[in-house]
C-alpha cells in the first residue's frame, strides 16, 4: 500500500518563544535575558524547557519603557497680560 505524502503543516500563531528566542526579539543576549528579564517573567515550564509567552515580553517591554530625554516643563502663560509679573 503506497503511502500517502504528509500535509504540509501550515504556519501557526506562536504563543510561546524559547529563551533564546526571546532573548533574540528583545535584541539582547541570551546571557543578559536570564540575568535580567526572566527573573520578572512568567513562564510556561514543560520538563526542562523554559517557554516565556509572548505576551509577557510585550509587557516587560511596556513597563520598561522610557523616555531617554526628559520633555521640557510647560510654561504656564497667564491670559491677562501681566505673564505672572
Amino acid at each position: 500500500m503506497p503511502k500517502t505524502p504528509a500535509r504540509p503543516v501550515q504556519p501557526v500563531p506562536r504563543f510561546t518563544l524559547t529563551r533564546k528566542e526571546a532573548a533574540a526579539s528583545l535584541g539582547m543576549s541570551l546571557n543578559h535575558f536570564e540575568r535580567h528579564v526572566q527573573p520578572e517573567l512568567k513562564v510556561a515550564l514543560s520538563g526542562q524547557l523554559v517557554l516565556i509567552p509572548v505576551n509577557e515580553l510585550e509587557r516587560w517591554v511596556q513597563r520598561h519603557a522610557r523616555l531617554l530625554v526628559e520633555p521640557p516643563p510647560v510654561r504656564l502663560v497667564r491670559g491677562d497680560g501681566s505673564n505672572g509679573r
